[in-house]
């Protein structure tokens, strides 16, 4: 009998094998996807397509910086598939480090502007929010505002309020002021911003927003999501958006994006979700559940952001919110902006 098993024991093992593998294939595989983005903002677009392709989504939620740091330390051993985060520059940053892989697809090509993906195609926008000008509709007149370099001007000495130069959103946009200035005359701008704060910067966007409703200040910089999810909770609140620089360049947007992580174990199928979140269905609803815009211009936005008007946005890539983050951080150092 021991020789018998002998013999037939690699037969018997390879038969279980492939019984195992074959039920494997047949089991749905499952996306690990990295995320920054917040749980009930995403959770119902992975459900969605889980609903729609039968693929599986497991999901890891976390800040930017330490879904990076993840990534980077388990190297080839990473089960992730996908990095979304909410701001390209950190994009940029992944990429930079050799965490995304370079994606190939007509589709994202074809659906996604150029301006709002990476150059060599590793990372992708798929939703857009402007950075800009929110007002006290009591206390300020449109006509007054302008750009962005104007609100370090004399009008509003002490009627200026910030979010905290710590937050990338605010960072990224001193990079594109420097992408369109250069850092000399965006130096300038930041240190005018500075001498006209009314109060110590914000945390965020939304107690930023209050303080103008309460009269603290007449003038701030948000992105647009914020002022509609305050707006949606009290829409009494006599604040109003003004779209800077349209006599110029435009509003300097970014995006919430994703990549295929550089050893990504499902490569293909990652790709495949990319490209669904570019279609028009899933457009509408990865920007609406946030109040943003949708990355494809042949998307109509939700109804409360189409309100709030037409606008022209800058043309420069989003890349360089990345590519120049870090000076941007030197720069406000160095102008006091805290």
């Amino acid at each position: 009998m021991a020789v018998r098993f002998g013999v037939f024991a690699p037969v018997v093992g390879a038969l279980v094998l492939a019984m195992g593998l074959a039920g494997c294939a047949k089991q749905p595989s499952e996306l690990v996807v990295y995320s920054a983005r917040n749980e009930q903002l995403i959770k119902p677009i992975f459900d969605r397509y889980s609903a729609e392709s039968g693929e599986k989504i497991r999901f890891v939620t976390d800040d930017a910086g330490p879904l990076i740091e993840r990534l980077n330390a388990e190297g080839a051993n990473s089960q992730a598939d996908i990095l979304m985060t909410v701001d390209a520059g950190e994009l940029w940053h992944a990429a930079d480090l050799g965490l995304l892989q370079p994606v190939k697809s007509d589709v994202l090509e074809a659906n996604i502007p150029e301006s709002l993906r990476d150059p060599q195609g590793r990372w992708f926008g798929f939703s857009v929010r402007a950075r800009t000008i929110v007002y006290s509709t009591e206390r300020v007149k449109p006509e007054e505002l302008s750009d962005y370099a104007a609100l370090g001007g004399e009008r509003w000495k002490g009627k200026l309020c910030l979010r905290t130069s710590k937050k990338v959103y605010n960072q990224s946009l001193v990079a594109m002021l420097i992408a369109e200035f250069g850092e000399p005359k965006t130096e300038e701008i930041v240190r005018g911003w500075v001498a006209n704060l009314a109060a110590e910067p914000f945390s965020n966007d939304t107690l930023l927003m209050e303080a103008i409703a309460a009269g603290q200040c007449d003038v701030g910089l948000v992105n647009t999501y914020y002022f509609g999810r305050l707006l949606r909770d009290k829409p009494d609140l006599p604040l109003k958006l003004f779209w800077a620089d349209q006599a110029g360049q435009g509003v300097h947007v970014n995006i919430s994006g994703a990549g295929v992580t550089a050893h990504s174990p499902r490569s293909e199928q990652a790709r495949k979700f990319l490209e669904w979140l570019s279609q028009p269905e899933a457009q509408a609803m990865f920007a609406g559940q946030n109040l943003e815009y949708p990355a494809s211009l042949e998307i109509e936005p939700d109804p409360i952001v189409k309100a709030w008007g037409d606008f022209k946005r800058s043309p420069m890539n989003v890349a360089q919110a990345g590519e120049l983050q870090a000076a941007a951080v030197k720069l406000m150092d160095r102008a006091g902006y805290r």
